[in-house]
């Protein structure tokens, strides 16, 4: 389960983990700065004996001195958000807002409790007589570009493929559209990321990242798939 969230398996991953370190990075250096100083605060004004009593600030320089400790960081604070705003929507823009030119087409369907992947099979259409469907079973091709179309027959699901960094809502009567690109071979978790009732934990499904010449010996084995005719 932690390679899964460790290794990168397509081709946009790395932009979504550049984009999350960035943000730890961003948020990290600013918790330990303010805990730093809250701290150093205590201990700096503890009550001491003799130490002067706490008093209200009413003098006007000193005031615009105290003030500047807020004014300063919150200004800071906004342009760490302005970078991470500007990262956030180049990672979005492209990948959900574009689609490059795809090789082939899976569709999902989930519903409760399994994951149906629709494939096209030897001519390399959709909806055909050859199509494959599997049941919990996605084969893909590795280096390949796959346009997906996802929908739910009847409640909220949510296709996560980990090592993809890949999560989409499957909402019912709908197709949400995305695509992905394998970057290395494996087999890996498919999970419904989006609590659908009582078989929401027993809902896992698997992937295969195969060589060209592995996928063409899947199509070509029936038995490997449940063969269904639209």
């Amino acid at each position: 389960m932690i390679e899964s969230f460790i290794l990168q398996a397509s081709s946009y991953a790395s932009q979504i983990d550049a984009l999350i370190w960035l943000i730890v990075i961003i948020t990290g250096v600013w918790f330990f700065a303010a805990e730093g100083i809250f701290f150093w605060l205590l201990w700096r004004f503890r009550a001491r004996p003799g130490g002067a009593p706490a008093r209200y600030i009413d003098d006007h320089e000193e005031h615009v001195l105290k003030y500047k400790w807020i004014e300063i960081p919150h200004r800071l604070i906004l342009v760490c958000d302005v970078v991470l705003i500007i990262g956030a929507i180049t990672v979005w823009s492209d990948i959900k807002l574009s689609m490059p030119a795809t090789d082939e087409t899976v569709r999902i369907t989930a519903q409760q409790w399994a994951w149906t992947f629709q494939h096209v099979g030897p001519d390399g259409q959709m909806d055909t007589e050859d199509d494959i469907v599997s049941i919990d079973e996605m084969h893909i091709q590795v280096g390949k570009t796959y346009k997906f179309e996802l929908m739910a027959k009847d409640v909220l699901h949510s296709f996560s493929v980990p090592v993809f960094r890949l999560k989409q809502d499957a909402i019912p009567g709908r197709v949400i559209t995305g695509w992905f690109q394998p970057t290395i071979t494996g087999e890996f978790d498919v999970q419904c990321a989006e609590i659908c009732g009582i078989g929401h934990g027993i809902m896992p499904a698997r992937l295969y990242v195969e060589t060209p010449e592995a996928h063409a010996a899947w199509l070509a084995n029936p038995t490997h798939y449940l063969a269904y005719k639209f």
